[in-house]
C-alpha cells in the first residue's frame, strides 16, 4: 500500500470516529440552581447556571440568549429573562471558550419555585438539524410543597409524577412526557449525569448517557446511583422547520428536559 493511499485511509477512519463521537454525546439545556430547597434559615438569593452542554463529558456548546427564562410561582410566571447574565466557560478537554448564561433570584414567598428556559434553536451539523431544549428545575422554597405536579405549558415538558426534590440516591424518579398537552406513547428518554467535578470514569460508551423507554401512557422511571444532578431529556421531532445555513428548510429537534437533585443519605 502505498504511503499517501495509507494517509488518506487513516484520515478517513479518524474522521467517521470523530463525526460517531459527536453524534453520540447527547445534549442537554441545562437549567442548575446552587440549591434546591430553601429553608427559613437559608440564604434566599439563588444563583442560576443556564447551559447548553454535554453533562457527563461536562462540555459546552455556544449558547445565545434564551427566547424565554421564567419561574412560575402557584401558578403564576414571572419573567426573568433581563435578569440573565452572559459567561464563559469550557469543559476539562476543550481549548475554546463557550458562553453560558447565569441569574440570580431572591425567595420572596413560599411554595415551589419552577424554573424555566426556551433557548434559542442551536444548529447542529453533525445532525443536519436544530435542536430547542424546554428546560425546567423545581426549587421548593420555606417549607410549603405545593406546586410541584403544575403543568408550565411548555411546547414540550417532562410533568414529574414523583417529587422532583429531597431525593436521596437510589431514589426512583418518575415522569411522563407530554408535547403540546397530549402524552407521548412510548417515547425515548435519555438520562446523563452531571459529571461537574469529573470524578465520574466512563468504562466505555454506552455508559455516558443512559436510555429509557416510556410506556404506552407516556410514563417513565429511572432510579439515580449517584448523588448529584441528574437531566432527564425526552426527544421529539417538532412539526415545523427552520431554514438552515445552506437556505434549506431543516427538521427541528424540540426536548423536554428535567433536572433534578439526590443527596446521599448519611
Amino acid at each position: 500500500m502505498k504511503k499517501a493511499h495509507r494517509v488518506w485511509l487513516w484520515l478517513v477512519v479518524v474522521t467517521i470516529v470523530f463525526l460517531w463521537n459527536m453524534q453520540v454525546a447527547a445534549h442537554f439545556g441545562g437549567l442548575i440552581p446552587s440549591n434546591d430547597i430553601v429553608g427559613m434559615q437559608d440564604n434566599k438569593t439563588i444563583v442560576l447556571a443556564v447551559k447548553f452542554f454535554h453533562p457527563m463529558e461536562n462540555t459546552y456548546m455556544e449558547m445565545q440568549k434564551p427566547q424565554k427564562f421564567g419561574v412560575m410561582i402557584d401558578g403564576q410566571k414571572f419573567d426573568l429573562l433581563d435578569s440573565l447574565q452572559g459567561k464563559k466557560g469550557k469543559g476539562p478537554e476543550q481549548t475554546e471558550y463557550f458562553t453560558w448564561w447565569q441569574a440570580e433570584y431572591t425567595i420572596r414567598k413560599p411554595g415551589d419555585h419552577i424554573f424555566y428556559v426556551e433557548p434559542e434553536p442551536y444548529w447542529e451539523p453533525a445532525e443536519d438539524c436544530y435542536i430547542v431544549h424546554y428546560t425546567k428545575v423545581y426549587v421548593n422554597a420555606l417549607g410549603l410543597e405545593v406546586g410541584w405536579e403544575d403543568e408550565i405549558g411548555l411546547e414540550t415538558e417532562i410533568v414529574p409524577l414523583t417529587r422532583p426534590y429531597g431525593l436521596w440516591t437510589g431514589n426512583i424518579f418518575t415522569g411522563i412526557v407530554k408535547l403540546r398537552g397530549e402524552v407521548v406513547p412510548y417515547a425515548e428518554v435519555e438520562v446523563e449525569y452531571y459529571n461537574q467535578d469529573g470524578l465520574v470514569e466512563v468504562p466505555a460508551e454506552p455508559y455516558i448517557t443512559q436510555v429509557v423507554k416510556a410506556d404506552k401512557n407516556g410514563v417513565f422511571s429511572y432510579a439515580m446511583p449517584k448523588a448529584g444532578w441528574w437531566g432527564f431529556a425526552a426527544l421529539s421531532e417538532a412539526p415545523w422547520t427552520r431554514k438552515g445555513p445552506d437556505g434549506e428548510e431543516k427538521a427541528v429537534e424540540i426536548g423536554a428536559v428535567i433536572w433534578v437533585r439526590t443527596r446521599d443519605m448519611k
